[in-house]
């Protein structure tokens, strides 16, 4: 990857991380270094910039190896195996960080880290599913048989990850914004219900966060190409 793009990738998650957290909130904000006050969330509002779009890239590698895995069975070439579940540790990974902040928002919006509300229970399930493929993978020694379980499982996986992710917590009531029964609707992300310095914030935080995920991804793959040079000299 280009270094001018490190480089820019590195200032877009700072200059979210430093927004995010350091612009006060406050009743009738003005400008752009003011964010306004949200009765119930209130300083709470700020997890918005870093939960939904590590959500968000865990969905994005989800349906990376779901691809590659689908490529993997047409043309049986061990490069797509690699980029597969490459793509798929960095949406566990992703998809753990998903989890941890928003159980943080839960602990002091509930009152508990942990309500096994629909959504919550939702990326749980997946957690379980892919980390079901992680065991998969270690249980089979032959590369290609482990190459060709893994890309039908990843492929299997990836087609219940939109109905985890954005339908089931929306068709059963729960505490999560936007659960059926919501009287504020949609939410704040789908209905875009945010001031526009928050959601000039929140587009860039999913693109760095996406391009984050690009250069983690091409990284991951290097490096595993090296290991793969260095088992056959081996």
């Amino acid at each position: 990857m280009n270094p001018l793009i490190k480089i820019f990738i590195s200032l877009v998650i700072t200059a979210v991380i430093i927004l995010g957290i350091s612009i006060p909130t406050v009743h009738g904000a003005q400008g752009f270094f003011q964010f306004p006050f949200i009765p119930g969330l209130e300083e709470k509002a700020r997890n918005i910039f870093f939960h939904v779009p590590m959500a968000w890239t865990s969905v994005l590698a989800f349906f990376m190896a779901l691809y590659y895995g689908i490529q993997y069975l047409r043309t049986k070439n061990q490069d797509y195996d690699l980029r597969s579940v490459s793509s798929a540790g960095l949406g566990l990974m992703f998809c753990i960080l998903a989890t941890v902040t928003g159980s943080i928002w839960a602990k002091f919006n509930w009152g508990s880290f942990w309500n096994w509300d629909p959504r919550e229970t939702s990326i749980f399930i997946l957690l379980l599913i892919y980390g079901a493929y992680f065991v998969l993978r270690s249980a089979v020694e032959d590369d290609e048989k482990r190459a060709t379980l893994s890309s039908v499982y990843s492929i299997m996986a990836g087609v219940t990850v939109p109905f985890f992710i954005f339908v089931m917590p929306r068709i059963m009531s729960g505490l999560h914004p936007g659960s059926l029964g919501d009287e504020q609707g949609k939410g704040p992300v789908l209905e875009l219900k945010m001031s526009p310095n928050m959601l000039a914030i929140f587009f860039v935080s999913l693109i760095g966060f996406t391009m984050l995920y690009y250069w983690m991804y091409s990284l991951r793959i290097r490096t595993a190409r090296v290991e793969k040079q260095l088992q056959t000299i081996e």
